[in-house]
């Protein structure tokens, strides 16, 4: 299909573009997984399971802290007192596939991004379109952030906090795999989503959706969302709900900073 000025691109047009689109980012998601799927005893090893050991970076990087704050063992993590099972006769086959699905879909980030930045700038100004690489680069750098925030603080600290929490003794702890990866899929994904949440602003802002008064005035209420987040995915401590939520917290003003750039700019460009 031969490149169209967008004012000369129908509705049906562009339903072709996106279509065309989706076929090319799910093609490559598709071989990116096929990649993994080589190296799947190393992501599941390593990676997926390893918030499940005492051992884990991030279990030792607070049990570290919390010396130094004089709070002796208190954050340490000594065991992890459960296991996980698989309860499906076809299970362990579905979550072989579908992760690698989605480890071919964070590795594939930056391609789609790039196809969704082709769709998106025939709307836009020539000096915009020129901003291609860094707007790739950044979105690709806050998403890989969020991803590596998902995996070393919300997914321990969610781990730490379900393996040891009990309504009595009589119970034992013993996750199903599907909900331990599911999981694990959720924190990663929601996170590196988040940290996106600037360059949603921005086009929101650019589109007249979004208002830095409008953010600044419901402030309050995001901060509240975001700290009952921190409180349900971290253990019941200061600490740890401190340390998830100030990364979210910054990540709500620089959207907030953004919007007011663009919205400085508009007013300047009609001014």
């Amino acid at each position: 299909m031969a490149k169209k000025d967008l004012n000369e691109m129908s509705f049906l047009d562009h339903l072709e573009e996106l279509r065309w689109l989706l076929v090319r980012s799910t093609i490559a998601i598709l071989i990116l997984a096929t990649v993994t799927f080589f190296v799947s005893d190393y992501i599941f090893d390593v990676i997926i399971f390893g918030p499940t050991s005492p051992d884990f970076i991030t279990y030792r990087f607070f049990c570290d802290l919390s010396h130094q704050l004089g709070f002796a063992d208190s954050i340490c993590v000594t065991e992890m007192p459960f296991i996980i099972q698989n309860t499906d006769m076809e299970g362990q086959v579905n979550i072989l596939v579908w992760t690698c699905i989605l480890s071919g879909f964070i590795l594939g980030f930056p391609y789609i991004l790039w196809e969704l930045w082709k769709f998106i700038s025939p709307a836009l100004y020539e000096k915009e379109r020129k901003h291609a690489k860094l707007f790739l680069f950044v979105s690709s750098m806050l998403f890989f952030l969020g991803v590596l925030f998902g995996y070393f603080v919300v997914i321990p600290m969610s781990v730490n906090f379900f393996a040891t929490f009990k309504v009595s003794d009589v119970v034992k702890n013993q996750f199903s795999i599907d909900s331990y990866i599911g999981m694990v899929k959720t924190s990663i994904v929601a996170s590196g989503l988040f940290f996106e949440l600037p360059i949603i602003i921005y086009f929101l802002t650019k589109l007249g959706l979004v208002t830095p008064t409008f953010l600044r005035k419901y402030w309050k209420y995001a901060v509240i969302i975001i700290l009952i987040v921190a409180a349900i995915v971290t253990p019941p401590d200061v600490v740890s709900q401190t340390i998830v939520a100030i990364p979210m917290l910054i990540i709500y003003e620089a959207s907030i900073w953004i919007s007011k750039v663009v919205t400085r700019n508009k007013n300047k460009e009609n001014g």
